[in-house]
């Protein structure tokens, strides 16, 4: 059994991911700790719990009788935490903030996009940087055609996002009288996660030198993200699907559909689901995920599955909400 922790064990994400690691039939969760709940019981925190877990959540950090460490906190804490804590070598950790995303002098983790990175997650990799829940949703609909060399024009894309994107703590703009019945435009070309987004067409694609146009809308439900892309592409649809369907061939998660795709085809699954379309010489594509499974802690799974050599799936069978 693969022993795991988690630390930042309050947030909507790590809420999801004790869901699936108290199931996953390799995984025995050890603890979870908190600094702002420690004492009270997960279920008191996470409600949708009861019945499936009886445990506290803990105040004290048991690194050497773990395998794998999940980090749930929010930006600037992982690093912190990693200066500051004495961390066992073997030690297996995945960091679902933004901390080591970005390529830089000493940053040993792999970019967590198994679409992308599965070979060096299989190989040995100990340290690993999920992705940022917008960045996966534009990253899937683009590596594709970075890997054939096609981005060769400015990439424009609306990304609208649920109110857990912004996380379990209170701020106006997750209360449900401003939600509910709104949408509203929120960092627009200046994302913190269109870096990575770049970082990763240029891996797939050197000569990428195109302008990312991405405007973010907060949208009124809880969760999923539906990216809407377009740019130009010369290629036939036929073709470009044919493409699309060659890269994901053996990724488990990845769907090209001939619909356009629901959120709530993916709400509640680890899935991303993809339309691809051609009008008027300019190729439109529309994914759409659960930001807190496939953009966050399902994701996380499914990397702890690749670093340990299990099946990819394993945990991660789920049923989406649908209707």
């Amino acid at each position: 059994m693969i022993k795991a922790g988690i630390i930042g064990g309050s947030g909507y994400a790590a809420g999801e991911l004790i869901r699936i690691l108290i199931n996953h039939p390799d995984v025995d969760l050890r603890w979870v700790h908190s600094r702002t709940v420690a004492g009270q019981r997960i279920v008191d925190v996470h409600q949708g719990l009861h019945g499936e877990i009886d445990m506290n959540f803990s105040s004290k950090l048991d690194l050497p009788g773990i395998d794998v460490l999940f980090c749930c906190r929010p930006a600037g804490k992982t690093r912190e935490f990693l200066e500051t804590m004495t961390v066992p070598e073997g030690l297996r950790i995945i960091d679902l903030s933004r901390d080591f995303r970005l390529e830089a002098e000493g940053n040993d983790f792999v970019y967590g996009l198994s679409e992308l990175n599965r070979k060096p997650m299989v190989r040995g990799a100990r340290r690993v940087a999920n992705p940022g829940c917008l960045a996966m949703a534009v990253e899937l609909s683009l590596i594709p055609l970075a890997k054939n060399l096609l981005l060769n024009s400015d990439i424009n894309t609306t990304v609208f996002t649920g109110a857990t994107s912004e996380g379990a703590e209170h701020r106006p703009t997750t209360h449900y009288a401003w939600r509910n019945d709104n949408a509203v435009v929120y960092r627009p070309f200046r994302h913190t996660q269109e870096a990575e987004i770049i970082q990763t067409l240029k891996a797939m694609q050197q000569s990428f030198n195109a302008r990312l146009n991405m405007v973010p809308v907060r949208g009124p439900f809880s969760r999923g993200i539906m990216a809407v892309t377009w740019l130009e592409c010369p290629l036939e649809l036929t073709e470009v699907i044919r493409i699309y369907h060659e890269y994901f061939d053996d990724h488990n998660f990845t769907f090209i559909t001939s619909k356009i795709p629901d959120l709530k085809d993916v709400v509640n699954t680890n899935k991303c689901i993809i339309h691809l379309d051609k009008i008027d010489g300019r190729l439109l594509i529309t994914a759409v995920i659960d930001n807190l499974l496939k953009g966050a802690a399902g994701n996380a799974v499914h990397t702890m599955n690749l670093l340990f050599g299990l099946q990819e799936t394993t945990g991660l069978t789920m049923k989406s909400v649908a209707f």
